[in-house]
């Protein structure tokens, strides 16, 4: 039997709203954009070409928002996503290399292998969870790597095409192999969720245009790859992170909740590993980096026992199959 995932309707307000971090961009070109449109002709005004170009390039907009929503998998959420797949991956991969080149992997075997099994547990739980809902095409491009790095940062995160890197730094508070889950399964579901993508899409939006959007993502320059790092939650280097919207970092918690319990960890550790997050401190005596794009606070905890039942039942689930 397919465990049914909680329908749109009974999504919080917080899950079913578009939070300002994700669209504030387009605040003031949107002002500028409604100046101009709907200003009133003077009299004897000749039809001013900036006004039409600017209708054109609204409607061209308006239809590629309506051809570019997509469906987030489970949730079930309309996300505006018109970044290929292909684009994602191949800037992902070229930003992972780079970043493994100037940073050590760590020499500790052991510690490496439980970082990559549990890597390898999550990405057949998603692979699973993509054939039984008959999703298989969501699989492709991805090429998945786990890679431990020797940083006392407590960190992890993910790229698109699987890439993934987890600090040693959050060995010290991810001390069992479920815990680790928690943190991998919701990394890897912001990339499962493209919302990378979603962010990207409406960056290109703002600071492109439709006109210039096709050439810009062609071209790849300089400033789609800072596009690409900024709307994945990555700063101007690889491994800083940035804030991903409340949006999503509920819609992470919940998938990253089904990934980790269709990977037989048990869901129920997840409460617990934050709240021993929110008293970590790094080398220096101060919150860890990730507190500050992954608040743990009651607000996330919440959230969690919120989704708890349904991961519950995947994990039981996935215990009887074996």
């Amino acid at each position: 039997m397919i465990v049914r995932s909680r329908p749109v309707e009974s999504q919080s307000m917080e899950e079913a709203s578009i939070q300002p971090s994700v669209i504030e961009p387009l605040g003031p070109a949107v002002e500028r954009v409604k100046t101009l449109l709907f200003r009133p002709f003077e009299k004897d005004e000749p039809m001013n070409k900036n006004r039409i170009t600017l209708w054109t390039t609204c409607l061209t907009l308006c239809c590629l928002c309506l051809c570019a929503c997509s469906e987030v998998a489970i949730t079930g959420r309309s996300q505006l996503n018109f970044m290929p797949d292909s684009v994602m991956s191949s800037m992902s991969l070229q930003h992972y290399q780079t970043f493994l080149k100037e940073n050590k992997t760590s020499t500790d075997a052991q510690q490496t292998e439980r970082v990559q099994r549990v890597g390898r547990r999550i990405a057949q739980a998603i692979t699973d969870y993509c054939r039984m809902r008959g999703i298989q095409s969501e699989l492709q491009g991805y090429d998945w790597e786990f890679n431990l790095v020797d940083s006392n940062d407590i960190n992890a995160w993910a790229m698109p095409g699987g890439k993934v890197v987890v600090y040693t730094g959050l060995l010290a508070v991810a001390q069992t192999e479920a815990d680790l889950a928690v943190v991998m399964g919701h990394e890897v579901a912001h990339v499962f969720a493209k919302h990378g993508a979603e962010r990207m899409s409406y960056n290109y939006t703002a600071q492109f245009g439709g006109m210039a959007l096709a050439k810009a993502i062609e071209e790849k320059s300089e400033a789609t790859q800072k596009l690409f790092l900024g709307a994945f939650g990555l700063g101007a280097q690889v491994g800083v992170m940035l804030p991903f919207s409340r949006l999503h970092e509920s819609e992470a918690d919940r998938l990253g909740l089904i990934f980790m319990a269709m990977a037989k960890y048990n869901p129920e550790v997840s409460i617990p590993f934050w709240q021993r997050m929110a008293q970590a401190k790094d080398g220096q005596g101060q919150p860890p980096e990730f507190l500050s794009t992954h608040p743990s606070d009651q607000t996330r905890i919440n959230r969690l026992r919120r989704y708890m039942d349904e991961a519950r039942d995947y994990y039981q689930r996935a215990l009887r199959n074996g």
